[in-house]
């Protein structure tokens, strides 16, 4: 009997070891969304379809044994199949589907179809395969979205990076509001943007709603918002990126995060530069034209504590610094920019509070006939410092109706230090000080398939203590004060699931900045003169349009008619034309219009392609000028009427991915008179990456793929925007 029970045990262990009788193991299954953010309530089937459990808070699921092939369901994701590789831990990553939620546009999570604002998501997956390395080159695959000029940021002079939404352009200052987390980014000073400040490594995704949105941030938010939301530390982590190529281009960038219990925190930075390339037109170079280039550095650490389940309390600090040479010998400038933030969300409750300081300084010149020479004529530094805080309250008021109500202070001081070389070093210095404070309230209404909004604000903005000191004798420069009302209407009908029509009005301001009141400027050969008696601008507009959703596609389509009025728009206003030199002032003009239709796609058919763009039209042009009115009916500047992107992407796990992305721009004109014509343009850029095991990517990228002379400015010489220009990295991440 002994010896039976022997031979039976040992047959059991043989069979146990042999290959297909091995015992089968627990496998771990991670459920997690494209920005790394693990799932909660993922239904895991197995091949016959029955379910075999779901996900847990951690996104994770445990398989008593192994299946042939997995089923992962989620609420608001695309459902992945996926083949087990008997291997004991499997991360999945699903994929949004393409309706998707927005928050910024009502400060509040809004699906995207019921949403009245036409928004536009980028995800952190999409803005990495973007093939430009600046972040205002990545926000071009959105239709409309332009910069003052086409250039790019790393060459173009800081001054010039307003961006323009829905048609309505910009100066030195943007019409378009860029927030992080809250906290306005918009240069405190002039108003434009520093599109390096923030590491790449840093945002989890970019919102753009595209529509006056100054019900509920107030100032700059005439042509709409872009959120930058920043990366949570949601566990330890550690990612290299770095890449390099043409004009001596790199990107360099490093992220860290730790989480230990309710504490967790990151650290990330990166280093971006070019050597660049002269945009001056061949055929007009002369003997001072040189490249074009910027070399900055930026870094960012958060620190920050959980307040039971879903609240926190956070520090935030940032830093930039960077230095341009802008296509003479003379003309620099530099700037350095720290800042930080602070903040509670709890609750209902969400409190910001925030500052900056800043140094910007740059060189001018008087450049002779035929570019064989130039003369400075002026150094200027313009210190700025600013403050600001903002408190805001959301609640729900049962199952159909949600208020908000808030309030928020921004004083900014800066000033205009100036060396006038030219006039034989006579000291032109400039201080002032403005304050903006607005309170606004909301109440949403989602009624069956009704969604109806409601906001209203009230801002009041002043400039004081605004004086000049020539030769330190002091003049004392205008106050101006102004207070200014600005409601918002949006509804949604939801005809079908899959259908909805929407339509909003709204008012909207926007104040001019210190630079645009007191500082004078300078790109290349153009000099704009500064206007201490400006006035805010004033905008009114509506649109109207439908959304549908095509779920057997996994697409959504959405087209919109939209209209802006803007009274006393600030621009500039041509003076005198030299063949040397162009002489500008910035003015409030008497109104223009900008009217047009958008329509926006995003589909992805098959797991391996998807396909996302759109197209715009927008006619922008003076309608009353009465000091001028031989302006009335010219087309708004750097505004071209046809604008249309798209992108394609194909990916497969063995091969990788390829992402073709192309711009076309109609025409446009470069000044107030429209005597400066701008051709338009088919650019196609490529990106294209693999996943070498389980931590290294290498990808590659070219820009301007088939190295088109795209015309980017007449100020009044012609400058050329980026060449044809390719680059290759690698990126390390350990989670």
């Amino acid at each position: 009997m002994f010896r039976f029970r022997g031979l039976l045990t040992l047959l059991v262990v043989l069979l146990c070891a042999y290959p297909g009788h091995a015992q089968q193991q627990p496998m771990r299954v991670l459920v997690q969304d494209p920005t790394g953010l693990p799932i909660r309530g993922a239904i895991i089937r197995d091949p016959s379809g029955s379910i075999l459990g779901s996900t847990g808070k951690d996104g994770v699921f445990t398989l008593p044994h192994s299946e042939a092939s997995l089923r992962i369901e989620a609420a608001g994701f695309v459902t992945a199949t996926v083949n087990e590789k008997q291997e004991p831990a499997l991360r999945v990553t699903l994929a949004r589907r393409q309706e998707s939620v927005t928050v910024t546009a009502y400060r509040t999570p809004l699906a995207a179809m019921d949403s009245p604002a036409s928004t536009r998501i980028l995800t952190q997956s999409q803005l990495q395969q973007g093939a430009a390395p600046a972040l205002d080159g990545k926000l071009r695959q959105v239709p409309g979205v332009e910069l003052f000029r086409r250039t790019s940021s790393l060459i173009s002079n800081p001054t010039s990076q307003g961006i323009s939404l829905r048609g309505l352009g910009s100066t030195a200052a943007s019409r378009t509001l860029v927030v992080s987390d809250d906290v306005p980014l918009n240069d405190p000073f002039g108003g434009w943007i520093h599109w390096e400040e923030l590491p790449e490594l840093s945002i989890r995704s970019a919102e753009v709603v595209r529509g006056g949105a100054s019900d509920l941030y107030g100032s700059s938010a005439i042509g709409g918002v872009v959120s930058l939301n920043p990366v949570e530390p949601t566990g330890d982590s550690f990612i290299v990126s770095s890449s390099h190529g043409g004009d001596n281009t790199n990107d360099d960038a490093l992220f860290g995060s730790l989480v230990r219990g309710a504490w967790s925190g990151l650290a990330t930075g990166g280093i971006l530069g070019t050597d660049g390339y002269t945009l001056v037109a061949p055929n007009l170079r002369g003997p001072i034209d040189t490249p074009y280039n910027d070399h900055a550095e930026n870094g960012l650490v958060l620190l920050q504590r959980r307040i039971r389940d879903n609240g926190r309390i956070y520090l935030r600090g940032n830093g930039f610094n960077e230095a341009r040479d802008n296509g003479t010998p003379i003309q620099k400038n530099a700037t350095r920019l720290w800042r930080f933030s602070s903040g509670v969300d709890w609750e209902d409750f969400v409190l910001r509070l925030y500052g900056s300081s800043e140094h910007y300084r740059q060189t001018f010149s008087a450049i002779a006939p035929g570019r064989a020479s130039e003369k400075l004529t002026r150094f200027a530094q313009d210190p700025a410092t600013e403050l600001g805080a903002q408190l805001h309250w959301r609640h729900a008021m049962g199952e159909h109706m949600l208020a908000l109500a808030g309030a928020d202070t921004h004083d900014v001081r800066g000033s205009d230090n100036g060396l006038l070389v030219s006039a034989g070093g006579i000291r032109l210095d400039t201080t002032a000080r403005q304050r903006q404070t607005g309170f606004y309230g909301e109440v949403l209404l989602t009624p069956a398939r009704w969604t109806l909004s409601g906001s209203a604000r009230i801002d009041h903005f002043s400039n004081f203590d605004a004086a000049q000191y020539k030769n330190a004798v002091r003049t004392a420069e205008p106050a101006t004060s102004e207070t200014v009302f600005n409601p918002r209407l949006g509804i949604t009908r939801r005809i079908t699931k899959d259908f909805a029509l929407n339509a909003s009005a709204f008012r909207a301001f926007r104040a001019p900045t210190i630079n645009e009141l007191y500082r004078q400027g300078q790109i290349n050969q153009q000099i704009t003169l500064a206007n201490p008696n400006l006035r805010s601008e004033r905008a009114t507009g509506w649109e109207t349009g439908g959304v549908l959703n095509l779920e057997r596609w996994n697409s959504t389509v959405r087209g919109s008619y939209f209209w802006t009025q803007v009274n006393r728009p600030i621009t500039a206003l041509t003076l005198s034309v030299t063949p040397t030199e162009t002489l500008l002032q910035r003015a409030n003009l008497g109104q223009f219009e900008s009217r047009g239709v958008s329509i926006d796609f995003e589909s992805a058919p098959r797991s391996w392609l998807s396909l996302d763009g759109g197209y715009q039209y927008a006619d922008a042009t003076v309608t009353k000028f009465q000091q001028q009115p031989a302006l009335v009916g010219k087309w708004i500047p750097q505004v071209a009427r046809n604008m249309a992107t798209t992108q394609v992407r194909f990916s497969n796990p063995r091969l990788g991915l390829l992402s073709l992305q192309g711009r076309l721009s109609g025409r446009q004109f470069d000044d107030d008179r429209n005597f400066y014509l701008l051709h338009g343009y088919f650019r196609l850029d490529v990106y294209a990456s693999r996943q070498f095991g389980r931590h290294a990517e290498f990808f590659a990228s070219a820009e301007n793929l088939f190295d088109r002379a795209i015309e980017v400015g007449r100020t009044p010489i012609l400058t050329l925007g980026t060449p044809r220009l390719a680059r290759f990295g690698v990126r390390l991440h350990w989670n």
